[in-house]
């Protein structure tokens, strides 16, 4: 107990106290994850903050986990309507996750849980208490989920306000050619590559690389493993954090999957592993198992749930209409649900030896809520546990031309189709959860199909 009464304070705490008080900070960031993937949340002052002004969370209103992208507050939700008056709810910081955020001055930044002010529980929609329910049946089965991200994206030479004013024609990117591995065109946008790897570094969002990737002005990003609820963490603040800085420094980024059907799209591969419950002991690896290249029994079903619930689970993985469109074959996008060894082709990547034996899921794009995506992955590989299900055989060669197999949707209805009829995914989230996610994707599917876009005046508007 602290002489106040008091627990004593969380450490992350009484360091942010200290440097609001010394000057070193004067703006706290409190910022919550909103069904897209986006952070929102509010600007605390220093002083402000010293009075107490977030002792009990900062408020927020409950529309802001029941919109679309630009938004609107679409019907179909259960925990927010016009009926229930838009409330407020409690983002609550999780010490744990403050960082200071050496591109903006003065600033420290803290992730919050959203909580009920009135019973105190954790909203079940918002993203990251969805992985942190998968993460806590991961524990409550003696295991211990770890992961990484890897995140591709463009350098255009158009900022956003350019493309606004254009209206949103084909950006033009920073470079020519394509750049995978190419260290001299890298350098060419270096200026803002080293900011990202060293800002992000700085600010506890630990970057292993940083590389050309398979298209002009694309490059790839791999930030270190860790426990998975800390790398979704990671993974959010890093997509924003990489907006920030490319905006405060004049380049233009993005994550979008798709930005153009001639493009190659851009990834969010997740690299996972299985390990004990203290986190300590891989359970990937058995030799004694027979398994292909020593695959454990129990990773293998972890594997085999992934790949068996990612066309259901669909729109967890990619949730907007766009990113379908980088499910093309011969791209590096995957579209068949099989695994191969270190083959880029497949959908899931075997990579690694012994304990550092892991799967690369291929599927998810830059443009995934990291919280969902984890969080369907997570469960589907429990799942695969819990019903021991097998996993199939390794598939060799072309991936892109494999017969037999199931694919990933073609389109974001498809991917609605086969989460509705889908009792696995309600197994997992809970029918609620599921509910309020499809009613996600069909406010999508309908915007995008009700409005007319560039396509249809190219086609129809002399020829029709």
């Amino acid at each position: 107990m602290s002489s106040d009464g008091h627990h004593d304070k969380h450490p992350r705490l009484v360091e942010l106290e200290q440097m609001v008080r010394d000057g070193r900070i004067d703006t706290i960031i409190v910022a919550l994850t909103d069904m897209q993937g986006r952070l929102v949340g509010k600007r605390v002052q220093g002083e402000a903050f010293l009075n107490g002004v977030i002792d009990h969370g900062a408020h927020f209103c409950t529309y802001l986990l029941g919109t679309d992208m630009e938004m609107n507050t679409p019907d179909g939700y259960k925990l927010m309507n016009w009926e229930t008056g838009y409330g407020d709810w409690i983002a609550s910081p999780v010490w744990d996750t403050l960082r200071v955020l050496p591109w903006l001055e003065k600033t420290a930044l803290v992730l919050s849980d959203t909580i009920d002010e009135e019973t105190h529980q954790e909203i079940p929609v918002s993203p990251r208490t969805i992985l942190k329910g998968q993460v806590e049946r991961a524990a409550a089965m003696g295991l211990t989920i770890k992961a990484g991200s890897e995140f591709e994206y463009y350098v255009l030479k158009d900022s956003w306000e350019d493309q606004h004013h254009k209206g949103w024609a084909i950006p033009e990117r920073f470079g020519y050619y394509n750049e995978d591995y190419h260290l001299l065109q890298a350098t060419k946008a270096e200026p803002l590559h080293r900011l990202l790897r060293n800002q992000m570094t700085e600010a506890r969002i630990p970057i292993e690389f940083s590389k050309g990737e398979a298209a002009p002005g694309q490059h790839e990003v791999n930030i270190r493993y860790d426990h998975v609820l800390e790398s979704a963490d990671r993974s959010v603040l890093f997509k924003h954090g990489a907006k920030e800085i490319a905006y405060l420094n004049g380049w233009g980024i993005t994550f979008m999957a798709k930005p153009d059907h001639r493009w190659t799209g851009s990834s969010g591969h997740l690299h996972m592993s299985i390990w004990d419950a203290a986190g300590e002991k891989s359970l990937t690896h058995d030799a004694a198992a027979g398994g292909p290249y020593g695959i454990s029994k129990q990773f293998g079903h972890f594997v085999a749930g992934m790949m068996a619930l990612s066309r259901e689970l669909a729109p967890f993985i990619a949730p907007n209409i766009n990113s379908y469109k980088r499910y093309a074959s011969l791209s590096w996008a995957p579209v068949n649900i099989v695994w191969g060894r270190d083959n880029r082709t497949t959908g899931f990547r075997l990579v690694g030896h012994g304990n550092a034996l892991h799967v690369e899921n291929r599927f998810p794009g830059g443009d995934m809520n990291a919280y969902l995506t984890y969080a369907a992955m997570v469960g589907a590989g429990l799942y695969g546990i819990e019903h021991e299900l097998p996993l199939v055989d390794e598939f060799k060669g072309n991936g892109y031309i494999a017969t037999g197999v199931e694919r990933m949707p073609r389109a974001l209805w498809e991917g609605i189709q086969a989460l509705e009829k889908s009792s696995a995914a309600v197994e997992i989230f809970g029918q609620d959860i599921v509910d309020h996610y499809l009613n996600a994707a069909r406010v999508e599917r309908d915007t995008y199909d009700s409005v007319v876009h560039a396509w249809d005046r190219e086609t129809y508007l002399e020829r029709s």
